[in-house]
């Protein structure tokens, strides 16, 4: 049985990488330190002989008993609620964290695949973006914590590979959704619904006329599972190239919930990208991927996940309220 170690397994996207490795056949580890990953997540997988759960922070010393076959990095604060609230962790976990598992792939002789982001493009003058884009990043911004800590992710792995060796993946992540989302993550889609299911006006920031791509999960982890068995090493894009502007999209979110709350408009918070749509030719020609579930299914699928959740899960939260802070 293959061993692959998961972090930031109690995660949104960690999560659901574990349902897939087990579905697979493999032994799983799972680890996080749950700073913004919840146990309920993975509860399911406890009883099983084939997992394992580890409460470890990444940016200290990481030690795996036994052989390991692969690691998926995705210990990362990955919204702006959580990175603005927690900059430095998020800078270590980048750096620290990146560099004990790399250490941690060479020791064990293990493939590692490196959560990197649409975001190390920053506010992109190249439209769609594709891998061979440098981006445009501000350094020094609020949002710099966490662009950066991935592009220097992407840096020290690429070091790794060609310095020692390592068999080494890096995919950036475009916007993703589905069940398992927080609704007090600060990102778009759980934000309006979370508006919606509380029976408050939409918010969007800016003039609405940004554009987002949005990619339902298991498109998402489809695409990983993918790279992670291919032998391509450079970095690729896996996301959903059907763009929709943010005023558009808070429409067919109250056309989808039934609601009859209005739309608001406040300003823009420093560096938010004006565009964001993947160029996927690669993972198309590279790993045959591409997506295949629709908008309108993805977002049916989330939203009757977050009908499910308790009152106290849909009100307002501290990191809610930090964020509008931050954004003022």
């Amino acid at each position: 049985m293959k061993r692959i170690l998961i972090t930031g397994a109690a995660g949104f996207l960690g999560s659901h990488l574990c349902d897939r490795f087990i579905k697979e056949g493999f032994h799983v580890i799972a680890m996080d330190n749950l700073i913004t990953g919840d146990l309920k997540n993975i509860e399911h997988l406890f009883k099983l002989e084939n997992f394992e759960f580890y409460h470890h922070d990444v940016t200290k010393f990481v030690y795996v008993p036994g052989e390991l076959d692969y690691i998926l990095h995705f210990a990362s604060p990955a919204s702006p609620i959580d990175y603005l609230k927690i900059p430095i962790q998020t800078l270590k976990v980048g750096a620290l964290g990146t560099h004990n598992l790399l250490g941690l792939a060479k020791e064990k002789n293990a493939r590692i695949l490196i959560a990197s982001t649409s975001e190390i493009y920053g506010d992109p003058l190249v439209h769609p973006q594709t891998e061979e884009y440098y981006g445009n990043v501000n350094t020094i911004g609020p949002r710099g914590v966490y662009d950066e800590a991935k592009r220097f992710q992407e840096s020290i792995t690429m070091a790794y590979h060609r310095f020692h060796g390592v068999e080494t993946r890096i995919v950036r992540i475009f916007n993703t959704y589905g069940p398992r989302m927080r609704l007090n993550d600060g990102r778009v889609i759980p934000a309006f619904m979370g508006q919606a299911l509380r029976g408050e006006d939409l918010t969007v920031f800016g003039d609405g006329s940004q554009t987002r791509s949005f990619c339902y999960v298991d498109d998402e982890i489809e695409g990983i599972y993918r790279l992670l068995m291919s032998d391509y090493t450079l970095p690729i894009n896996i996301g959903n190239p059907h763009e929709i502007t943010i005023g558009d999209f808070a429409e067919e979110i109250i056309k989808l919930t039934g609601t009859t709350q209005k739309v608001i408009y406040k300003d823009l918070p420093q560096d938010d990208p004006m565009q964001r749509q993947p160029d996927i030719s690669k993972a198309k020609e590279i790993l045959g991927w591409e997506p295949k579930v629709g908008r309108e299914e993805g977002m049916r699928k989330t939203f009757e996940y977050f009908k499910t959740l308790s009152k106290p899960e849909l009100e307002r939260t501290e990191h809610r309220d930090f964020t509008q802070r931050n954004k003022k």
